[in-house]
């Protein structure tokens, strides 16, 4: 594990810069007051005033920002140093009290201390992590009991197609998880495909749904509300188009692109 982690925070320190300068992350926008969440997670949580919350994979830091700017008590928390660094950056730059904490997300518990209202995470973080089951016990830990934890993520369905030739839905990948990680390398990003890349490769893993529910269900969280959606928050394949109302969509609106999992602790 420790050879699969050490490549991908490579990535993840240099992609911070990549991040900070594209569009999609839109920093200067953010400090001028924008907020970065999505309809989405905003519905699903509703009023977060005085709440304290728990931002597991925070990168830097402008989810976890945009909800203390709506009023939470927040926390971040994430495996980049060099995301943690700019999200205290950040912070300062806005006025927003914030605690990030800089750690691998199975080492919290030696770092943070409490329980929250709220622990959220959200788009493109459960593909870095290789235990869910130890996943969800770091979030059973630090949820209050009658809190709330919501993930919205994209669809693992959609992982199975073939990223080489992306005209068409052609299946390539497995949806099951196999014995090792999947090993990519390529330039650039999800926010920018055009960035040169010194460290190209990282390491993902696969994980059905029913291994993220499952999971949730034995660390003790009882489930409310799961969702799935047909849209998503950028465009993963060339075809889809993108909508008025900020998500992105394939024609005819037939498969699931997004899914979210509300839970709670009793």
């Amino acid at each position: 594990m420790e050879k699969y982690y050490k490549t991908n925070l490579k990535r993840w320190n240099e992609l911070v810069a990549v991040h900070a300068k594209s569009k999609e992350y839109d920093l200067e926008g953010f400090l001028a007051g924008k907020n970065s969440l999505h309809t989405l997670e905003l519905n699903a949580l509703g009023d977060v005033s005085e709440k304290s919350l728990l931002h597991l994979q925070c990168h830097f830091g402008l989810d976890t920002l945009s909800w203390g700017r709506l009023g939470a008590k927040v926390t971040g928390v994430d495996f980049s140093d060099t995301a943690i660094e700019l999200a205290e950056e950040i912070a300062g730059k806005i006025g927003v009290e914030a605690e990030f904490i800089n750690c691998n997300l199975y080492d919290l518990p030696e770092h943070l201390d409490g329980e929250f209202d709220i622990v959220y995470t959200s788009y493109g973080v459960l593909c870095w992590l290789h235990d869910i089951e130890e996943w969800a016990k770091i979030i059973a830990r630090y949820l209050k009991t009658g809190g709330t934890f919501f993930i919205a993520e994209f669809h693992p369905f959609m992982w199975v197609f073939d990223d080489e030739h992306p005209s068409e839905l052609t299946i390539k990948y497995s949806y099951w998880p196999g014995k090792e990680p999947t090993y990519w390398e390529a330039d650039g990003s999800y926010a920018d495909p055009d960035a040169k890349m010194e460290n190209k490769g990282d390491y993902e893993w696969a994980h059905p749904i029913s291994e993220i529910i499952n999971a949730l269900i034995k660390a003790g969280l009882t489930i409310i509300e799961f969702k799935e959606y047909p849209y998503t928050v950028y465009q993963q394949l060339p075809f889809m188009k993108l909508y008025p109302d900020g998500y992105t969509r394939l024609p005819g609106n037939k498969l699931p692109l997004l899914y979210s999992i509300k839970a709670t602790k009793e």
